[in-house]
């Protein structure tokens, strides 16, 4: 029996994949970014432990979160699941951030530095992270134009590129990115045409399975299969840049 950390589980494919968990006897621990959608999560995934509550576009909820989380811990999977799509317009969260970099990046990123190192990460990608833009010089969008499609592009390129630094740097753990496809969550939309039973499949199998494909590291999967990722996700100095720039922002340095 693993014990199990996912983010963003009270809907979509996080709470499948803890749906999942459960059913082969995990010990699996919820997230929800408030109090009625931690009832509606436990509601949903019975048989889990417990709901930590924290809203991810805080970096004060996001810190109480981590802590929340080594209290239930220590865990042998987090698996990175919660995230926000296409927004029209830039938004800032309460710490005057860009909203889709502050949750699908930052967050992350401040998850990995505080919780306890776990004996595998999964990161949500999606198969749009290669059309994303690797330069960091405006993450938060304050020179550029507003464009929705790549801003979140972009920051599902960078969840590859964590994930891919910290199987550089903690050779320990077990870290990979998953593309899920395009499938019918909130996110997606009711016709996305790809199974969503198979997306959270992968983020399962990479969390818990013994299965050899499954025990790797620093690799980008969709539905159990090795893809191919955006160059720039395994260049180092991207990946560096991205760790000193939510370094900067978070006030928090990458444990290696």
């Amino acid at each position: 029996m693993a014990r199990i950390f996912i983010t963003g589980s009270a809907d979509g494919l996080g709470r499948m994949a803890a749906q999942q968990l459960v059913a082969s006897g995990h010990d699996v621990v919820l997230h929800a970014r408030n109090r009625e959608r931690a009832r509606q999560a436990i509601e949903a995934v019975p048989g889990a432990r417990d709901t930590l509550i924290g809203d991810l576009s805080s970096m004060v909820e996001t810190r109480a979160l981590a802590e929340l989380a080594n209290n239930a811990g220590p865990f042998d999977a987090v698996i990175h699941n919660a995230g926000i799509g296409l927004i029209e317009s830039r938004l800032e969260t309460v710490d005057r951030l860009e909203r889709v970099f502050a949750i699908n990046v930052l967050a992350p990123y401040l998850l990995t530095a505080l919780i306890e190192q776990p004996h595998r990460l999964v990161y949500l990608s999606s198969g749009m992270h290669r059309g994303g833009d690797p330069d960091i010089t405006d993450l938060q969008w304050r020179r550029r134009r507003w464009n929705a499609a790549q801003a979140y592009s972009d920051s599902k390129l960078f969840d590859v590129a964590l994930a891919f630094a910290i199987a550089r740097l903690w050779p320990r753990t077990l870290s990979n990115a998953v593309d899920p496809g395009w499938v019918a969550t909130k996110m997606g939309g009711p016709n996305a045409p790809d199974d969503i039973i198979q997306g959270a499949e992968t983020q399962v199998w990479l969390a818990v399975s013994d299965d050899p494909q499954a025990t790797v590291s620093g690799r980008f999967f969709h539905h159990k299969r090795l893809r191919e990722s955006h160059p720039a996700a395994s260049d180092l100095a991207v990946q560096d840049g991205l760790l000193r720039a939510c370094e900067k922002l978070t006030g928090i340095p990458l444990p290696i």
